[in-house]
């Protein structure tokens, strides 16, 4: 008897499903409502709803069951999980399924990076779809470790597991009509091109969506994501560790918009995912404000599904593939069961069979293991030049915005003594280096809002193009800092009055850990605490909020290894303002 034979015997009830949820209340994210029905599933496929016998049953009274979640857009490095541990940590919370864009390691790595994240993913119990990074780098500002263009991407469009392009950064461009991201539009033609534009608006953006960009996961407004779904795009709700922007979208659950708005957390560490959980969590988090839990279901199952042309999954009904998840209520969100394809793969936020990181030691992924490529700093590397002539003693400082990735511009005046840095008006010193390819550039400039009163930080982990990222009070920390993370060949260090106080090693790509999700939460909680303690300002993540300073794709004012960037205006501007 062939498999489809039996799945339709099953179906009619004439044989025994290999399992069958009995009892249970099913979500139905077409009628949008509870039944209280059993679920035949044979052979990894949902055969039937309503009653059946199976050679397995497990009574699911007083639950509710639901489709796997799905995350419409994340990068699974910026969890700083191997690709196996993150698998290891989603999927008790309910995951069963992502769409990733690996253009972090893309952008450290280029092609090799690709490579190794689709082979880590390709079996694990979580299915990872690829959208291919569509700007390395993210912009003409910046300098990452590798540069793809259209043709280096291409043939990923043979792999099944490639669905589209990524995040479309580069919005000047493509309403430009730059010629390397019309091609890459041109092969990406009738597969799924995803964007990013914030700030957008009127006929930029129809000449966004013209190009044939689908989605938006940068709205922080309304306005913003009202005129969006206006023009026929879809909204990527977005709620991650460093961008959250849940509450201020709130209304989009409800009609006339949630059908053409799905979930997403783009950036979401380990703690955040021990502490609070994936997918789930914006459920939840929704919920609390009011929303109908099951329109939160179906935006995070079956239209995220139907966004990614993927019709086989993403509801509990016959033909469907049996990702199911099992939660005790519609307010908490806690998944009791996870089944991939039929399989309990998880149960009571545990993982069945522990998956364990392979060690990638062939010569392929060497690139990944040792991406360091500059020679040791000194002091004088961070002193900027200070204003002379006919300029005036005023200077540009990146001011943070609370709880948000955007910053804007500040302007305040030039004091000689430490070199511009100010402790007391929270003004520090700020640095960019080129790790890739041994350039030797550096950017430096100031910013306000991070509250550090003392020592300094840095981080190889600075979107998107990851080079080396260091903030301080003293020149002096930072050459330290700096040092010693290169030593390690990536991750973060703390160092004060010329100590190392407490570091964490990343040394896949300087992005991802090799350990456990809960030893580098542990980890990443202990060297918060210490960042914490040097006066960090309350509400902002030291590492997450330093990460993003130097992505020049997303207002107003950032700093990259060429220097200050001026995002709106896309140009290159001087620390100091011109009389």
């Amino acid at each position: 008897m062939s498999t489809s034979e039996r799945r339709i015997k099953v179906a009619r009830g004439l044989e025994k499903a290999d399992l069958v949820l009995k009892n249970g209340w099913i979500i139905n994210v077409f009628t949008m409502n509870v039944e209280k029905v059993d679920v035949a599933i044979c052979e990894g496929i949902i055969c039937g709803v309503g009653i059946y016998e199976g050679i397995e049953e497990v009574d699911c009274t007083g639950y509710y069951i639901a489709p796997g979640f799905m995350d419409s857009h994340i990068h699974i490095e910026s969890s700083m999980l191997h690709p196996q541990e993150f698998s290891n940590a989603v999927v008790p919370h309910g995951t069963t399924t992502i769409y990733t864009d690996p253009h972090e390691i893309a952008n450290v790595c280029g092609v090799d990076g690709i490579d190794f994240m689709l082979d880590a993913t390709g079996n694990i119990p979580l299915d990872v779809f690829f959208l291919l990074p569509s700007c390395i780098p993210s912009s003409p500002f910046d300098e990452s470790g590798a540069f793809l263009d259209a043709e280096k991407l291409k043939p990923y469009y043979d792999n099944s597991r490639v669905l589209g392009l990524a995040e479309l950064m580069d919005y000047e461009g493509t309403i430009s009509g730059s010629r390397d991201i019309l091609k890459k539009l041109e092969d990406a033609s009738g597969k799924i091109v995803d964007g990013h534009g914030p700030s957008l608006s009127g006929k930029d953006l129809c000449a966004y969506v013209t190009a044939g960009v689908l989605s938006d996961h940068e709205c922080t407004t309304l306005q913003e994501a009202k005129e969006r779904i206006r023009l026929g795009q879809t909204v990527m709700i977005r709620e991650g560790t460093a961008a959250k922007n849940l509450e201020s979208l709130i209304e989009l659950f409800a009609e006339p918009y949630y059908q053409r708005c799905i979930l997403a957390t783009d950036d979401r560490h380990p703690g955040s995912l021990k502490k609070e959980g994936h997918i789930n969590f914006i459920i939840r988090k929704a919920v609390s404000f009011g929303v109908d839990p099951i329109k939160a279901i179906a935006m995070s199952t079956y239209q995220t599904a139907r966004y990614f042309n993927l019709k086989d999954r993403g509801a509990i009904a016959p033909h469907y593939i049996a990702d199911i998840i099992v939660l005790e209520d519609l307010k908490e969100f806690y998944v009791k069961k996870v089944y991939k394809k039929g399989k309990l793969v998880a149960e009571n936020g545990n993982m069945i069979e522990y998956l364990s990181e392979p060690k990638n030691t062939d010569d392929k992924y060497k690139s990944i293991y040792h991406s360091f490529h500059i020679s040791k700093l000194e002091e004088s590397d961070f002193y900027i030049e200070e204003p002379s002539g006919d300029k005036r003693n005023q200077m540009r400082v990146i001011s943070l915005v609370d709880n948000q990735i955007t910053t804007t511009e500040q302007i305040e005046e030039y004091e000689p003594e430490n070199n511009g840095i100010n402790i007391h008006k929270d003004i520090l010193k700020l640095a960019v280096v080129e790790r890739h390819k041994g350039t030797g550039s550096i950017g430096l400039g100031y910013v306000s809002g991070y509250g550090l009163k003392s020592g300094a930080i840095a981080s190889s982990v600075s979107h998107d193009s990851h080079n080396l990222i260091i903030i301080g009070t003293n020149e002096k920390d930072m050459a330290l800092a700096a040092n010693t993370v290169q030593e390690m060949e990536g991750g973060y260090v703390i160092a004060n009055n010329g100590v190392i106080i407490d570091k964490l090693p990343l040394p896949i790509a300087g992005l991802m850990s090799d350990k456990k999700a809960e030893d580098l939460a542990e980890d990443m909680d202990k060297i918060k605490k210490r960042a914490y303690e040097l006066g960090i300002a309350e509400g902002v993540d030291p590492f997450m909020t330093l990460a993003f300073i130097s992505l020049p794709v997303i207002p107003e004012l950032r700093l990259t290894t060429k220097g200050l960037v001026n995002v709106k205006e896309q140009k290159l501007v001087p620390n100091f303002l011109e009389g």
